[in-house]
């Protein structure tokens, strides 16, 4: 349950957390454990998050409260309602026209646009912009292969970086109700937010909101084809939409892990061990999310599976601010799924990404 990952090549060592327990209890604990020197390893590897104290996902505190409930004013299921409403009516749509065209890439044609679309409606990101946003997305979270140059990586990054900066400056001098505007005009302790939060918050939302939806909603789809028997529960109505997805989420686990680092000396397990105040702690969701100490049979996909304590949203402080919009974009896509197609099979070989930190089907024909 807990294991020391030793130093390789001059990078620190780190924790690596496994039980479902024992992952639940550090995402809960933000006393002896912190998210503000980086919560995934890359970041903690190289010695921290430079947007750490600004990015809420890795901001404790009262500062992460505070801009937690200035983002929260964009995601209330209330705020989403239109974008929600919008997803069902593009979801239909994108997987109508794949039916017409009689095969797809289902991981590019459909699973690409739901969440981009339910993204970029809730951020105000121009229609003619989207495109180029999905691209920098994907080459930020090194998607396009193992041959992928950690230069362009950095490159996306700074350019999704400096087109939100645009748009935020926009938003700040003529306000609307997206969240990019939410964010523009908040405040924390009487004061704006800097530009630099702004924009660290934006990138937040799109790599989260973009990436994290299409690789369930694409894995769920070859999960209900490895699987005829759920397929047909969910066509025959059996499966309910909002069990399933949470069992594709459970399957899925897109977020491989999350990380934290210990504030203090703590002793773990049953063998002595003691995580030491400094230590990098890696928390591994997909292995928490098959662990047949919480779930019955974990390595069968039952879309009636209840109850589901996956942990794919994290948990405790940081839970996924945008798990109800995730929640509707697959919910959409399975229903425009069982209302419109009547089978699907797979065409050629699947291609999975290449990370330690997202798990995906990038190509599904």
């Amino acid at each position: 349950p807990f294991h020391w990952h030793p130093s390789i090549g001059g990078a620190p060592g780190f924790w690596v957390v496994s039980r479902h327990a024992d992952v639940s209890e550090i995402y809960r604990d933000n006393k002896r454990f912190t998210s503000e020197k980086g919560n995934v390893l890359t970041t903690l590897l190289m010695g921290g998050d430079s947007a750490a104290g600004m990015m809420a996902a890795v901001t404790d505190g009262p500062r992460h409260s505070d801009l937690r409930k200035i983002l929260l004013k964009a995601f209330s299921p209330r705020a989403l309602e239109g974008v929600v409403d919008n997803i069902r009516r593009s979801t239909r749509t994108l997987v109508a026209q794949a039916i017409a065209r009689g095969e797809c890439d289902f991981a590019a044609d459909v699973a690409a646009d739901i969440p981009l679309t339910a993204i970029c409606d809730l951020m105000g990101v121009p229609e003619a912009d989207r495109a180029k946003v999905l691209e920098l997305t994907a080459t930020a979270l090194g998607n396009d292969g193992a041959a992928q140059s950690p230069a362009a990586a950095w490159q996306a990054r700074n350019d999704i970086l400096a087109y939100f900066a645009t748009l935020a400056a926009e938003r700040r001098a003529n306000p609307g109700d997206d969240a990019i505007s939410v964010l523009a005009t908040g405040t924390l302790e009487g004061q704006p937010l800097t530009m630099d939060e702004i924009v660290v918050n934006c990138y937040s939302l799109i790599i989260g909101g973009d990436e994290t939806s299409r690789m369930s909603m694409t894995g769920g789809v070859l999960a209900l084809i490895e699987h005829p028997d759920q397929w047909r529960a969910l066509k025959s109505g059996e499966a309910d939409i909002a069990t399933a997805v949470d069992e594709i989420l459970r399957w899925t686990t897109p977020a491989l892990h999350f990380g934290r680092t210990a504030l203090e000396d703590i002793p773990v397990g049953t063998q002595g061990q003691v995580i030491k105040a400094g230590d990098i702690v890696t928390l591994w969701n997909d292995s928490a999310n098959m662990d047949e100490e919480v779930f019955e049979a974990p390595e069968r996909f039952r879309l009636d599976r209840t109850p589901n304590k996956h942990l794919a949203f994290g948990y405790g402080p940081h839970f996924c601010l945008g798990a109800y919009l995730g929640r509707a974009e697959i919910a959409a896509m399975l229903t425009a799924l069982r209302d419109l197609v009547a089978s699907v099979e797979l065409r050629g070989d699947t291609r999975r990404n290449y990370s330690n930190l997202l798990s995906g089907i990038t190509s599904l024909p």
